[in-house]
């Protein structure tokens, strides 16, 4: 007979079984018994100050365990905050299961506060949005986790009445989960992909979203290699291949400075290797990069776009498509006789390598240096991002966070809580503007709440530069995107932190070697000068 247990219980063994061991969000009394349940099977929760905040924090959870991200609000307004920490889930394509009370349907029919459609609310910025029935939070639970773990991975939103939190269900199986993966279809596709890559003078594997989520990495850099193929990734998928590999041209996407230079050798290839490539990272720039008879595209889903053609597509697991195409292959030949990979990483490095005075490039070269081995570093968006992203290099993936598809603000100091948490032997590093500072304060109180001594680097210069740069070179008048100085460091300490502010490399270096002794957080004020990053990407 199957077992029978609370909805709420279902729900909570459920997650725990996909090895799920924290929670993040701000519980409302719709949602107290679930709250339970998930203490019940040793999933800790997180209070967070904010539900967008803790959406981020729970990503940052997923990236630490690969174990899918769990948001836990109240109803309407609680479930309506976390609406932008979604959505970001959604073109990130991060895995994260939204669980929200709500008001019975029978009272529902009878009574309007705080009543709404919830699923309506939800259903453009999740890939499934599912409500619990009497007797049915075994099914729910688990559609929920295959939804949001198959391919592309996503946000999938699962209501609970407040009535049936604690009412008996049984707790079935079903046939909800479906193995990943999947290889070259049978036919010519192998044998067609295989001869083009084989005849190819000027080869390149462009490499994004999922070769990150296969795992992909050890494969790609196996080809690359073996038959001496350069690699560019896309931001997200830095690190799948090292980037001190001289092969290995790191990440783009946004920059018009280092497109100058990789665009020309995706124009120039005659086989370019797409390699789970999702252009939803990329600039408008990326729109037909490469010539369609040129391009083989390994997807590790069916996602419709408009960026970019190829003449050969197959879905399926990437590690495995590379894999088997590097096994069909002839022994190399030379390939880019006359230098172009060579030359092109040099003058990226070049391009990037920044003034010697201070500036945004000599903290992100300190930060390079001083981060200890193993560090995880996330970083917030805006002008600051750009040049980091360029410059950082990365020897394994995930090493890097950030939002890269939706490209929203205010995630860079949840992320790196939400990892700490869920791994707290990795230290963990944010890189965040001013204003996407003053956007949360409130995270830095659960921040100290946990005790971790997490490091935040506040690049300070009291502008939305990013915005104020576009705004320039669009010839408009400068207004809108300055505001007065907050005292950050004083903020950091009001919350129980160290604050402080560095001015030099050699005393961002020291504060870095500190903080990492604290048993609190640290916050540490770079002031510089925003007209560094007028040519600087």
């Amino acid at each position: 007979m199957p077992e029978v247990k609370t909805s709420a219980q279902i729900i909570a063994r459920h997650l725990a079984t996909m090895g799920c061991k924290h929670a993040f969000g701000m519980p409302g009394g719709e949602v107290l018994v679930l709250l339970d349940a998930l203490h019940e099977v040793g999933i800790e929760f997180t209070l967070c100050k904010h539900e967008n905040a803790a959406g981020f924090m729970a990503e940052g959870s997923w990236h630490a365990t690969h174990a899918p991200g769990i948001l836990l609000t109240t109803i309407g307004p609680g479930l309506a905050n976390g609406i932008n920490s979604v959505a970001n889930a959604l073109q990130e394509q991060v895995p994260l299961i939204v669980l929200s009370g709500c008001i019975d349907s029978a009272e529902a029919e009878q009574f309007t506060h705080q009543v709404m459609d919830q699923s309506a609310l939800m259903k453009p910025v999740t890939k499934a949005q599912y409500r619990v029935a009497d007797g049915t939070a075994a099914q729910v639970i688990q559609k929920a986790l295959a939804m949001a773990m198959a391919d592309p991975p996503g946000p999938v939103h699962v209501d609970l009445p407040v009535g049936l939190a604690a009412q008996p269900a049984e707790d079935i199986a079903i046939s909800a989960r479906v193995a990943g993966g999947g290889g070259w279809p049978a036919g010519t596709a192998l044998r067609d992909a295989a001869a083009h890559l084989a005849k190819a003078e000027k080869p390149i594997i462009l490499a994004g979203l999922g070769a990150l989520h296969h795992d992909a990495g050890a494969a790609i850099t196996a080809l690359a290699q073996a038959h001496d193929i350069p690699v560019i990734t896309t931001y997200k998928a830095k690190g799948v291949m090292d980037e001190a590999d001289p092969l290995c041209l790191g990440g783009h996407g946004l920059s018009p400075l280092s497109d100058t230079h990789i665009l020309p050798l995706l124009r120039a290839s005659d086989c370019v290797l797409l390699a789970g490539y999702d252009p939803i990272e990329m600039r408008s720039g990326w729109i037909r990069p490469w010539a369609t008879e040129a391009a083989i595209e390994l997807c590790h889903a069916d996602i419709d776009h408009g960026m970019h053609g190829s003449f050969l597509r197959v879905v399926g697991n990437i590690t495995h498509l590379i894999s088997t195409l590097h096994s069909a292959l002839p022994d190399p030949t030379q390939n880019w006789p006359k230098g172009e990979v060579g030359a092109a990483r040099q003058a990226l490095l070049s391009d990037f390598a920044g003034p010697d005075r201070w500036g945004p490039h000599a903290v992100f070269r300190t930060l390079q240096t001083a981060a200890p081995e193993g560090a995880v570093i996330t970083v917030d968006s805006g002008a600051h991002r750009i040049l980091l992203s360029q410059m950082w290099q990365c020897a394994r993936p995930r090493a890097l966070l950030q939002s890269t598809g939706f490209c929203t603000m205010g995630v860079a100091v949840p992320l790196a809580i939400g990892h700490a948490i869920a791994a707290p032997d990795t230290p963990v590093v944010a890189v965040v503007g001013d204003a996407g500072f003053d956007m949360s304060p409130g995270d830095l109180a659960t921040l100290r709440d946990t005790g971790l001594p997490v490091t935040i680097i506040v690049l300070v210069d009291d502008s939305l530069a990013l915005i104020e740069k576009k705004q320039k070179s669009m010839q408009l008048p400068r207004h809108g995107v300055l505001f007065s100085p907050t005292d950050i460091p004083a903020v950091a300490r009001a919350y129980g932190g160290h604050g402080t502010e560095v001015s030099d490399a050699g005393n961002l270096e020291k504060e870095l070697a500190e903080a990492r002794m604290r048993n609190t957080f640290s916050v540490i004020c770079c002031r510089i000068d925003k007209q560094d990053y007028s040519a600087a990407f």
